[in-house]
């Protein structure tokens, strides 16, 4: 549940947004500014800082997020943490730092990745890895982890899938607990919904019909 403040923020965005991205589709208006109303919704959602002009210490998705990591940690678990936004990851920094969570980050900026995931996969090493969904779903063996947090669902289920899989891979030994962080009453659970759409008409397609 978003907080008081969480829920004006993203109110505000979507009473100022919507309508007026709505008008314009059915104008035969480009899908661009849908998209941009999509964007900052889907972040406002997330936390209230990511949306232009807003600034805010904290999040409620964090504070969840940095709770499940302390529990997982003191149960002598490993987690990965995705996000799609680098700048997400950048607030989540300071609220594990505030808990003494240490960690290591892998993004696309990251030079020697060998280094860093080299590092996680220690066995005295940081119990969590932030990862941006673009850098890390693809082509890394995380099998140290067996937690994965994602914190912003993406349109396509089988990009959030993938990173799934990077603790999923040969030489895993233990059950992979994936936990997907969603705003109640926001888009993300229209994405959800066409997760599972899109989900139901690639088995209507793929699967074992003839």
């Amino acid at each position: 549940e978003l907080d008081a403040e969480e829920r004006a923020v993203y109110d505000a965005v979507r009473a100022a947004s919507v309508e007026a991205a709505v008008q314009q589709l059915r104008s035969g208006g480009g899908v661009m500014a849908a998209l941009e109303v999509l964007l900052r919704l889907r972040q406002a959602a997330c936390h209230p800082a990511l949306v232009p002009g807003q600034e805010a210490t904290g999040s409620t998705k964090l504070n969840l997020l940095a709770e499940r990591l302390e529990q997982a940690a003191a149960d002598g678990h490993r987690a990965l943490v995705f996000s799609q936004w680098t700048s997400l990851l950048d607030l989540t920094e300071p609220v594990l730092a505030e808990r003494d969570i240490e960690f290591v980050r892998l993004d696309g900026s990251t030079r020697d990745r060998a280094a860093v995931v080299s590092q996680f996969a220690d066995e005295k090493g940081p119990p969590v890895m932030l990862v941006s969904l673009k850098a890390g779903g693809t082509g890394l063996n995380l099998t140290a982890a067996d937690h994965v947090f994602l914190l912003d669902p993406w349109w396509n289920p089988a990009v959030e899938q993938q990173a799934a899989d990077r603790a999923h891979r040969i030489g895993q030994t233990r059950p992979v607990v994936v936990h997907r962080i969603v705003a109640r009453e926001t888009v993300e659970e229209g994405i959800l919904r066409l997760h599972k759409q899109k989900r139901d008409l690639s088995e209507s397609a793929l699967g074992t019909g003839s």
